[in-house]
């Protein structure tokens, strides 16, 4: 019988995970991939697909994902549709058992991938259910779990739950961000061919200077982007080699004078997770330093709200999050609707921008701002991820639009 500690309904015959939420809520599944728990706030993702990138993606650090998508897994698992070197969300929630793969692409079940990169599963949920507490109640904290025998200590869980701090307030750039200087190699991945050597470029040198200063390849100048690590994902990279840009990943604590002696002619400012305030403290004064040079900027995700904070902005803990690959943006210059994959549970607060900040974009779902530029300087960021993965690809030209910036201002 339930104590006072937690309220849940018996625990069914033949289960194997269970879903502990921070309020003492209970939800029984059947565990796949790793066994043990781990912690995290819950939140939904309405992509039908992608769910590789979705769970690789840095972003996802600190984070559990419940598909809203029922049918997850049945493409398998494959070492190209990965957005970091493993797993970065702590566990997955599905509706259905991940089945036998049915794509020629698979290598792996999706089970199988997840138990290789000690990631947790629970299916057999009512994930629509589930994603309509997340949307009435906000986004709580939650313990997963999986165990092949079934047994659990439900209080142990409930404890780990509610005495997890949260994201808000929480810095995890650092612990997902590079760790070392190097030169993005490269380009897009293509049906029958792989990822192209588009792009390609080999480590910085001992001096801390890049293999190339508006290197010659191939007869044209590319500008040279240096890029802050605070969670990206590959396909940003990718998508800058494709528009003609060479690229250097630092860390996301480099200091200004470690991002000026790359000679940069832009700067990328990453998506990641976590707090954009707590992350702020050290990488707002870089930020402004940056600005301050009159190179081209560009920022995505986090990067759009650390812009955002180092202009004077405000960010806020939002009360679901956005996280899709339907997502609507308005652009407010020409009236365009640009369908947009988004994933964020932070928002700049429209009404903190200051004089010298134009607000470029705002979702059509609920109006939060979606983009900013500065008309002072060569600067601007979205809130959405233009580089999809999973996700449409109609904001690419914004890739497109930064690398002729850098080369108006060489």
């Amino acid at each position: 019988m339930a104590d006072a500690k937690h309220s849940h309904a018996p625990q069914p015959a033949g289960a194997t995970g269970v879903l502990m939420l921070a309020s003492g809520e209970c939800v029984w599944g059947h565990g796949f991939g790793a066994e043990g728990h781990a912690v995290g706030e819950l939140c939904f993702h309405t992509a039908m697909t992608g769910y590789q990138e979705i769970m690789t993606d840095p972003s996802f650090a600190g984070q559990m994902v419940c598909f809203t998508f029922p049918h997850i897994g049945n493409v398998g698992a494959n070492p190209d549709d990965v957005e970091a070197d493993g797993p970065h969300a702590v566990g997955m929630i599905v509706r259905e058992a991940p089945t036998e793969p049915s794509n020629f692409r698979a290598v792996e079940r999706l089970d199988g991938w997840m138990k290789r990169h000690t990631r947790i599963g629970l299916a057999g949920v009512d994930t629509r259910a589930l994603t309509r507490r997340i949307r009435q109640g906000g986004a709580p904290n939650a313990v997963i779990a999986h165990s092949a025998s079934g047994t659990f200590d439900l209080d142990f869980l409930l404890d780990r739950a509610r005495a997890w701090p949260g994201l808000e307030g929480m810095d995890l750039a650092k612990a997902v961000s590079t760790e070392t200087h190097y030169g993005w190699e490269g380009g897009v991945w293509r049906l029958g061919f792989g990822y192209e050597a588009e792009g390609a470029s080999t480590s910085l040198r001992a001096n801390g200077k890049p293999p190339f200063a508006l290197s010659e390849v191939e007869g044209q100048a590319k500008p040279h982007v240096v890029a802050i690590d605070y969670g990206s994902k590959r396909n940003i990279f990718r998508n800058l080699a494709k528009a003609g840009a060479k690229v250097s990943v630092v860390p996301a604590t480099a200091t200004f004078e470690t991002v000026m002696a790359l000679e940069p002619d832009g700067i990328f400012l990453s998506n990641g997770p976590g707090d954009p305030a707590a992350t702020g403290e050290y990488a707002v004064p870089v930020i402004r330093a940056l600005l301050d040079t009159g190179k081209p900027l560009f920022g995505i995700c986090l990067g759009h709200q650390l812009l955002a904070l180092a202009l004077g902005g405000r960010t806020t803990k939002m009360f679901q999050g956005h996280r899709g690959a339907n997502h609507p943006v308005k652009r407010l210059s020409d009236g365009a609707v640009e369908i947009t994959s988004m994933n964020h549970g932070f928002a700049v607060e429209r009404g903190s921008l200051p004089e010298g900040v134009t607000e470029t974009h705002v979702s059509l779902f609920d109006g939060s701002n979606a983009g900013l530029e500065l008309t002072d300087r060569p600067a601007f960021s979205v809130q959405y991820h233009p580089e999809a993965s999973p996700g449409p690809q109609d904001s690419l030209y914004l890739f497109e639009r930064f690398v002729a910036v850098m080369k108006a201002k060489a």
